[in-house]
Parts: structure tokens; C-alpha cells; sequence
């Protein structure tokens, strides 16, 4: 019998627990032996939940218990889960967790404290929820050199965009639905600015290219400025705008990373992810295109992950799985210095076409969909240069990147 102990009896730690009483005959044959809820740590009190009998509110008591093997931290947050989770490994237990804002900060340190004491630091459910990438990227993959990780990261997003397009409604229409669903927050910041994608692809891209990436280090724009107009543009270009979280290593040297809406058609791998399903595209030199495409949240796939680690854990008691992911800071490329094409709207008011093309050289234009506007998109140029040419541009409407 291997004893655990979850923290956090939230949404995730609570579906911990039920994957693990559901399929406990199956994780059992997998993991070797039984798997044991030893403690739940959480400040609440559940009555009438049989939880009760071994929640604690303590975690020195589970800190303190040699008996506890593996612990999870579901609880979210940088603290008290960065402390919890150092404590642990420095006291001889491995760790699993879901916390994508602990794994971003301080993964490194913690898979080198795991390192040094032959256990593990295992965090697949921080990017993707149920969908399996930390895995493939740490192991499968390992023969590629890999060139680009492009992901739709973030369900609440997603489900934002895919609404929009699909009954022609505003942003805040969408967003309102997403929050009455359950699939944003009141306070949606995280989602809507990009932050949560930001951290994602960190992490992916800390893990693919085996250096530490600050998130804080990530050029980021989230959905907000994106109107039911642009999206009208989209549907005339037979093209959908999907919120991409982006890491690319550009001449086998320098890498970029960007969280940034994306115009793309239907020959890209990820135009068909819609509602709160994430995909994530991943090429490797030697590999060529791999897909993963799934449920990005959620209580249970969330928790299938968490519990795929769990069984890791168990089957590698005392010997550390190899995750190549260096402290050592890993310098972005300029963001200024990267290219794209734009998709650009003006007010036909203020400026005309003919003037575009004298800012923008040899642009394409865009079929009207709205009176007295006029939209183009520009020849591959870099982020630079597109924002002192947007100086130029009286009656700019908006700008979003394309990738077509």
C-alpha cells in the first residue's frame, strides 16, 4: 500500500479523489499496489461528506507522517503551495500537482530538489488538463530537436471566440455566457488577457527546450480587443481567430514566445478546436507535426492527469524520472525582431487605401464587410515595424496577426 495525501479539496482535489475510489482496481494493477488516501488538507470543514474522516487541517501532520509516500498539491496559488511543496521533497516525499502558476515560477528548482533525493516533481495536469503533452514532450519526444509549440491553451477563451463566430455575438455577450456556464470568473483577467496561456507555454516551452522561460519574459495580448466585426472579417476571409499561445525556435538558435489572437484558415492543424476543447501543435525536426487535442480543463480530466502522475509516482518510488529542465535562463529573442503578416481595419473616413499602400508597399485587400471601413493585410513585416507604421494610420480600427 503506498499512502498519499491531497492538498486542496476543491474542484480538482475533489475529483482526485473520485478517479481514484472509481477506477481504484485499475490504478492498483497499473501503479503495482494500492493506492492509499492517507490525509486531505483543507481549511474547510465538509459535513456529512465521508472525507471527514481523514481530513486534516494541519499539514505538519502530513509534513511529519513517514508513512506518506506521495503528496498532491491541487490547492492553486503560488502560496502556500510553494512552501508546501518544498517542504515535501525536502522531506523525502515526492510531489504531484495541477498548480500550472507554481510549476511556471519555480519548476526548476523544484525538479532539482527532486533530483538530488531520487524522487519527483510530476505537474502533467499544469498545461492541457487531461490532455497528455508534459509526458510526450519529457519523454517521447526526446529524439526531436523540437521547432514550434503552438497551442489554443485556454478553454474559457476558446469558447469566447468560438461563440462569437458561431452566432455572431459581441465579446461581452460571450463572455457573460462563459461566466453563467462556469467557464470564466467573475473575474476573468487570466483568461481573457492571456495570462493563464502565458504560464502554459512557459512551462512547455522551459520543458522543449530544457532552460528555465519566464513567463513574465512572454509578449502577451489577450481577446478582449476582438470584435464581432473582426470576426464578420474572418468569416469573409474563410479564416477564425483563436487565441495562440506560441514558442518558436527560429534558425535553430534564437526562440520567441508570444500569447497573441491569431487569424488563421483551414489548413492550419488547430482551425477545427472550437468550444472549450485546447489543442496543442507541436513540431519536432525529425517528427514532423504532432496534434494533441482535448478536454483543457474541467474537474475529471483535469484530475485523470493527476492521477496518471499519482501512478507514475508510485512505480518509481526512490528513483527520479530524468526531466531536462535547467535553471539556467533561457533569453527570448526580441519580440520587435519576429515577423508576421497583419490584418488590418480603418476607418475609410479618415484614411483610404491608397494611403495604406503607401505606408504598407504591396498590401492585400479585404472585400467590405462594413460601411465606410476598408481592410487590408500588410506584407510580412516585424512587430517594429508595425507598430511605427500604426503611428501613420489615422482611423486604425484594430490590428491581429495572420498566419496565411
Amino acid at each position: 500500500m503506498i499512502n498519499i495525501a491531497v492538498l486542496g479539496y476543491g474542484t480538482i482535489g475533489s475529483g482526485v479523489v473520485e478517479v481514484l475510489k472509481t477506477n481504484g482496481d485499475s490504478i492498483q494493477k497499473r501503479a503495482g499496489d494500492r493506492i492509499n488516501i492517507k490525509y486531505v488538507l483543507d481549511i474547510r470543514e465538509f459535513p456529512g461528506d465521508p472525507i471527514m474522516e481523514i481530513l486534516v487541517h494541519d499539514y505538519n501532520v502530513i509534513l511529519n507522517d513517514p508513512e506518506v509516500k506521495i503528496v498532491i498539491e491541487v490547492m492553486g496559488g503560488i502560496e502556500p503551495a510553494y512552501t508546501y511543496v518544498k517542504q515535501a521533497l525536502l522531506n523525502g516525499k515526492s510531489v504531484v500537482t495541477s498548480n500550472k502558476e507554481l510549476v511556471a515560477k519555480h519548476g526548476a528548482e523544484l525538479i532539482d530538489i527532486a533530483k538530488e533525493r531520487e524522487l519527483n516533481f510530476l505537474f502533467e495536469a499544469s498545461v492541457g488538463g487531461g490532455i497528455p503533452i508534459i509526458r510526450p514532450l519529457n519523454q517521447s519526444l526526446t529524439a526531436d530537436e523540437i521547432v514550434e509549440i503552438t497551442g489554443i491553451l485556454n478553454g474559457t477563451t476558446n469558447y469566447i471566440l468560438t461563440k462569437m463566430s458561431e452566432e455572431g455575438i459581441s465579446f461581452e455577450e460571450a463572455l457573460k455566457n462563459a461566466q453563467a456556464l462556469g467557464y470564466a470568473e467573475r473575474n476573468p483577467s487570466a483568461d481573457v488577457d492571456g495570462y493563464d496561456a502565458c504560464r502554459k507555454i512557459a512551462i512547455l516551452s522551459s520543458l522543449a527546450y530544457g532552460m528555465q522561460v519566464d513567463f513574465e519574459d512572454i509578449y502577451t495580448e489577450g481577446i478582449s480587443g476582438i470584435t464581432d466585426i473582426d470576426i464578420k472579417y474572418a468569416q469573409k476571409l474563410d479564416a477564425r481567430i483563436k487565441l495562440f499561445a506560441t514558442s518558436i525556435r527560429e534558425d535553430e538558435k534564437e526562440v520567441y514566445a508570444m500569447v497573441a489572437p491569431m487569424m488563421i484558415r483551414s489548413n492550419h492543424p488547430l482551425y477545427s478546436v472550437g468550444d472549450v476543447f485546447n489543442g496543442i501543435y507541436v513540431r519536432g525536426n525529425v517528427i514532423g507535426d504532432v496534434m494533441f487535442y482535448g478536454s483543457g480543463a474541467g474537474k475529471l480530466p483535469t484530475a485523470s492527469a493527476v492521477v496518471a502522475d499519482i501512478v507514475d509516482a508510485a512505480k518509481h518510488l526512490n528513483k527520479n524520472i530524468w526531466t531536462i529542465w535547467s535553471s539556467k535562463k533561457l533569453e527570448l529573442m526580441d519580440i520587435d525582431s519576429v515577423k508576421h503578416r497583419f490584418f488590418v481595419r480603418i476607418d475609410k473616413k479618415k484614411a483610404l487605401l491608397d494611403d495604406m499602400r503607401r505606408i504598407f508597399g504591396d498590401i492585400t485587400e479585404v472585400p467590405e464587410v462594413v460601411e465606410n471601413e476598408a481592410a487590408f493585410i500588410t506584407p510580412l513585416i516585424t512587430e517594429k515595424e508595425m507598430k511605427d507604421k500604426m503611428e501613420h494610420i489615422p482611423g486604425l480600427l484594430s490590428r491581429i496577426r495572420v498566419r496565411f
